[in-house]
């Protein structure tokens, strides 16, 4: 059987996710992948009729749960099809099934996802990684428009570009928790958004990337962070061959939710790596603590995830081996581009590349 990964590409309206279809079938299918576009099952019952806005809340439930079967249905079927190709596959689902859940009330999901024989977080787990590419109503309003997508109901106005920031969160918050979650800004440059997410995929099948760094600040919170997602991180380095970082990482939100992601981190040129990551369950992370380098201490620290006009930025509050340290950073930004900063952080130092920062090397016991 080919190798196979599975990813879905989301967002909320109109961040750009028709072009980015394109030039990831066109990208791949020149690395030798055959390339499946799993297309957008909203759209296809908004184009045929339904509206997710109607008053008719059976209408609307129905709906709202056909769509949940035929996106399920549609990719059982790619993936048969996909099993019989004679040459590695990527399926690229145009929105996934997670996504219906930002659109629906909590407990109708649940019932429709029992109903389907599922739960939320198996529907998470089917993907190998999801990438979020941020609304243009969000920090690229001029940019947003209605007229590339006939059934979209959010118009180009104060009350639509609100709304489709709504949107936009709802989803980041029904696809948390995936080990592969990855937030692509939006950019001064369209291209720059593009590059990000071909790189994304890159990671998850296996093609040596660009080296990429992020933009990362030493900073002071001093204010509230508004609609932030927040979580607890471990993570400790185990041992590796020279030249490779290898990482486990346990994540933990309110509720009970866990993910452990194990992350092997190569540099193949100066210009080069190859980064590849799974999810572990908790036997095997139990498992793999038992390699942990001697000679770096466990890095804990609380996350604060959220958008601030556009941008996706991560703030991460150490709590050990260091104490009195915060640092903010967003990926996929360039030098060139001007960071929007929160007006609830005090940017005390921009430490980007500064290896003195890097988790690599806070990590080393002194």
């Amino acid at each position: 059987m080919p190798d196979i990964k599975k990813i879905v590409l989301t967002g909320g309206p109109c961040a750009g996710k028709t072009t980015a279809l394109v030039k990831i079938t066109e990208y791949f299918s020149g690395f030798g992948y055959k390339v499946f576009n799993v297309p957008e099952v909203p759209t296809m019952y908004s184009a045929a009729g339904w509206n997710y806005m109607t008053p008719n809340r059976a209408l609307y439930y129905q709906g709202e749960r056909a769509i949940l079967e035929t996106q399920l249905a549609l990719e059982d079927q790619f993936m048969k099809l996909a099993k019989v190709c004679d040459k590695p596959v990527l399926i690229v689902c145009d929105r996934g099934a997670m996504d219906i859940s930002a659109y629906i009330k909590p407990e109708e999901w649940d019932e429709i996802t029992r109903m389907a024989g599922t739960n939320s977080e198996a529907l998470r787990q089917s993907y190998d990684a999801v990438l979020h590419l941020v609304s243009a109503a969000d920090g690229a309003e001029q940019y947003y428009t209605t007229a590339t997508n006939a059934t979209r109901y959010e118009q180009a106005n104060e009350e639509g570009l609100r709304i489709a920031r709504e949107l936009d969160k709802k989803v980041i918050q029904a696809w948390t928790g995936h080990p592969h979650l990855r937030v692509i800004n939006n950019h001064d440059d369209f291209d720059n958004k593009i590059k990000r997410v071909l790189t994304e995929i890159s990671k998850v099948v296996g093609l040596p990337q660009p080296v990429q760094e992020e933009r990362i600040f030493r900073v002071e919170i001093i204010g509230e962070i508004p609609e932030c997602s927040e979580s607890e991180i471990t993570q400790t380095y185990l041992v590796a061959e020279p030249g490779c970082e290898v990482r486990l990482r346990r994540r933990e939100w309110s509720g009970g939710k866990v993910v452990n992601v194990h992350r092997s981190k190569k540099r193949i040129s100066d210009i080069e790596v190859i980064e590849t990551e799974r999810q572990v369950d908790n036997n095997l992370y139990e498992q793999m603590l038992q390699q942990a380098d001697p000679y770096r201490a466990t890095i804990r620290k609380k996350r604060q995830s959220f958008i601030w006009k556009g941008q996706f930025f991560q703030i991460d509050t150490f709590h050990a081996p260091v104490g009195n340290l915060v640092m903010m950073e967003t990926k996929g930004v360039t030098e060139q581009e001007t960071v929007n900063f929160p007006p609830f952080v005090k940017v005390i130092e921009d430490v980007t590349g500064n290896s003195r920062y890097l988790n690599y090397n806070i990590a080393v016991r002194r």
